[in-house]
């Protein structure tokens, strides 16, 4: 028992160190590979739990990617898994912040790592885009209504609108607790 819960958590820590050492972008890419790798691969999620995680991930304080290996990692392996993830989260970007900022004059002014840097930015819009298009398919082959009207608005407030994300996430995340209150108190009538 204590041999599979080890694997579990090295699995974890290994997982989430490979996906923060190799993946440019920020949080929604690091998250399309989380769910490439615990729901695609090792099935420890399904596609709506990963989508929920995505969700509070999101509408949490603090960066994505940590509270994302936060949820992965208590819902795995309970406290000791997520301090494997979120350890295998943070470890590389620190090791990386910590040799640019020594080097940091010599970054700064290198043509070449800016134009490399720009370059990056292509794959890192396919990568997200990757991610939308896969989360908003399971929403629209749950043909519910209401998730389909609070997506539409959502990216209708976003892109013709311009209105904060912030916003946005605290309507939607209003909506939920509307529909979970009702759904209870219907629940309980019948």
């Amino acid at each position: 028992m204590e041999t599979k819960r080890l694997k579990t958590l090295w699995t974890l820590f290994s997982s989430m160190l490979y996906i923060s050492a190799f993946t440019f972008g920020g949080g929604f890419v690091i998250v399309t590979f989380m769910k490439r790798k615990f729901v695609d691969e090792l099935h420890w999620l399904d596609e709506t739990e990963m989508l929920d995680m995505t969700a509070l991930a999101q509408s949490a304080p603090g960066a994505i990617a940590v509270n994302a290996a936060i949820l992965v990692g208590w819902k795995a392996a309970g406290f000791a898994g997520m301090l494997a993830a979120v350890l295998g989260t943070i470890l590389p970007p620190m090791a990386i912040l910590s040799a640019i900022s020594l080097f940091y004059r010599l970054f700064a002014e290198n043509r070449y790592v800016a134009l490399a840097l720009r370059g990056m930015q292509s794959g890192v819009a396919a990568v997200i885009l990757d991610v939308s298009v896969s989360l908003g398919l399971k929403v629209l082959k749950g043909k519910q209504w209401i998730h389909l009207a609070v997506m539409a608005a959502a990216f209708i407030a976003t892109f013709f609108f311009h209105i904060n994300v912030i916003w946005i996430i605290l309507c939607a995340a209003a909506i939920g607790v509307g529909m979970a209150l009702l759904g209870r108190r219907g629940g309980a009538r019948g």
